[in-house]
């Protein structure tokens, strides 16, 4: 048994869809989270920062001993995963890959659907994980900028997330997709809503469930499987805590723990 936490980071609460799934489906696990609330949103932000971000924030978790990290955030999983993944010495589960292969499973058409941020989209990443699977698929991808900071600002159920989605969803719609990626973290708290644009006929992949799967079978397969739990939950932000707790616990519908604030300046010298 081994009893030390999960690492799980994003840019904001987003990666919470992540946690959810490990208390779902893992309850023995701990997690450490940490959301880069201060830097947050990631979507427009240039590659070089978000690899410059990533390598701080998981320099950061390994230093508080983490046995595994999940990089609960698609922009950072596209952007810097594949670059920085080599310069550390423990397991490392991005979302975008596990989110790929669920939609290669849950489609019939092999037209596939994406929402994601400016950056994910802009890398082509879903395309080429998509394809690498289903060479075949014919996959559409669509920006969504407004969705992140809605999300962020706990207005998920919101007429202004109403409108916004069926702005961005529309193009995809018409190219007929049979399976939608939400390919941000933050987009399955906007699920309801995008259920309702998209209709019975697709399939909603919230990549999430494959990401928790993959971590699973990884745990197991290296000896890292916890039979019980060690201790408390952690959170962790570099921005404000009591707004981050607060936008937290809107989405879950439970309580968290008390969280931390991390300095930037802290994560700088990780």
């Amino acid at each position: 048994m081994d009893g030390r936490p999960i690492g799980v980071f994003d840019s904001g609460v987003g990666g919470l869809t992540v946690v959810r799934e490990l208390w779902r489906r893992l309850a023995s696990e701990r997690v450490l989270y940490f959301g880069d609330t201060a830097r947050v949103p990631y979507g427009g932000r240039p590659a070089f920062e978000i690899e410059t971000f990533a390598r701080q924030i998981m320099s950061y978790l390994r230093e508080r001993g983490v046995k595994l990290i999940i990089v609960a955030c698609n922009t950072t999983s596209a952007l810097a995963l594949d670059k920085v993944e080599r310069e550390f010495d423990l397991p490392l589960v991005g979302v975008l890959r596990p989110g790929a292969r669920a939609a290669t499973k849950a489609t019939h058409t092999g037209k596939i659907g994406v929402i994601a941020t400016e950056g994910t989209v802009r890398s082509g990443a879903y395309e080429r994980a998509i394809r690498a699977l289903m060479p075949h698929a014919d996959v559409v991808s669509q920006g969504c900028p407004l969705l992140v900071p809605i999300v962020e600002a706990g207005r998920a159920d919101s007429p202004e997330a109403m409108n916004a989605l069926r702005e961005y969803l529309a193009p995809v719609m018409e190219r007929g997709v049979d399976t939608l990626v939400l390919g941000c973290t933050h987009y399955p708290f906007l699920a309801d809503g995008i259920r309702r644009i998209v209709g019975p006929g697709v399939a909603v992949v919230d990549p999430a469930g494959e990401t928790v799967e993959t971590v699973s079978a990884l745990l197991n397969d290296l000896g890292l499987a916890s039979s019980s739990r060690t201790g408390p939950d952690e959170f962790m932000v570099s921005g404000d805590p009591a707004g981050f707790a607060r936008v937290a616990e809107k989405l879950l519908g439970s309580r968290i723990p008390p969280v931390a604030r991390v300095a930037l300046a802290e994560l700088q010298r990780s």
